[in-house]
């Protein structure tokens, strides 16, 4: 029998509603969801179907209105600001559409943040921030700040940053969304390698269909339930060559 693997994310019964002045807005309504140690997911949806929402749901950064989310099978509702705080910092790292680097920060600063935050010594933190850039790509730009790096090259570094302090899973938001086809579908394979070599899981929240190509399974969002959930596999896609390539 194949291994069985854990489970890092798991939703029941998930619903988030929202007051709309007068109007309450039901955005989530019954989500289950069950996401595997080293999986890589996407979730798919159109603008407005909820997909983000949720995906603050499992990055612990709202809580549902009903249902529980357990990371690590950890009720993240029952935590308090310091437990939240924590989690969020040691279990989850997170990659944004706009990368959100501080700007009078160096690349190796930016990426050791999270880890002098964690409690990492300075040493151990400047040391693995080195590895974690040279692992994207970087290794030469650890003393640029943001402004002195392209787009593509900022967002390397935040994949790097999301990866300081070893985390069971990696949240990104539209990471591809500010960038050009061929340094999108760059990035893409990079999170996808670091997903193979790191053994955490990716979850996506995205427009992208470059991604499907490499996610194990697809989570698709429509009008605040799963629509449908498909294996890499059972996907008829086909990922078209970029312009020069």
């Amino acid at each position: 029998m194949p291994e069985k693997k854990d489970i890092v994310v798991r939703t029941v019964g998930v619903t988030k509603n929202f007051m709309l002045g007068r109007i309450e807005l039901q955005v989530l309504k019954g989500i289950d969801l069950e996401i595997n140690q080293g999986e890589y997911i996407s979730i798919m949806g159109p603008s407005g179907s909820g997909k983000t929402t949720l995906f603050n749901m499992i990055g612990g950064l709202d809580k549902p209105s009903n249902g529980r989310v357990y990371i690590d099978e950890v009720d993240v509702a029952q935590l308090d600001a310091f437990e939240l705080a924590w989690l969020r910092c040691r279990k989850i790292g997170y990659i944004f559409q706009t990368f959100n680097l501080i700007p009078v920060m160096t690349a190796l600063e930016n990426v050791t943040l999270p880890m002098i935050f964690a409690g990492t010594s300075h040493d151990e933190s400047v040391d693995k921030g080195r590895q974690l850039l040279e692992l994207v790509g970087l290794g030469e730009r650890i003393l640029h700040k943001p402004f002195e790096l392209s787009g593509g090259q900022q967002q390397r570094v935040a994949i790097a940053r999301a990866f300081a302090n070893s985390p069971a899973i990696i949240l990104a938001d539209e990471p591809t969304g500010n960038l050009d086809l061929k340094t999108g579908k760059e990035i893409i394979g990079l999170l996808k390698e670091m997903n193979r070599k790191q053994g955490v899981s990716v979850i996506t929240a995205t427009h992208d269909l470059k991604m499907l190509d490499i996610s194990d399974r697809v989570i698709w969002i429509r009008d605040g339930q799963v629509e449908r959930i498909e294996n890499r596999a059972d996907l008829n896609i086909q990922v078209g060559a970029v312009e020069g390539e």
